[in-house]
């Protein structure tokens, strides 16, 4: 999973990320423990996660 430049940094994907492999500081970015299993997609609301 890979964050664009549309993310605002509001966290919600971190509610959803059975991982816990999304950190914020700023704006999101994934840590070593994601899996690519794309659940966080479907959550962001500005569609700042692609695959």
């Amino acid at each position: 999973m890979r964050v664009n430049e549309n993310c605002v940094g509001c966290g919600q994907c971190t509610a959803f990320c059975n991982f816990d492999a999304i950190e914020v500081r700023g704006k999101a970015t994934m840590t070593s423990a994601c899996v690519d299993c794309g659940t966080c997609i479907a959550y962001c609301p500005v569609k700042a996660i692609e695959a």
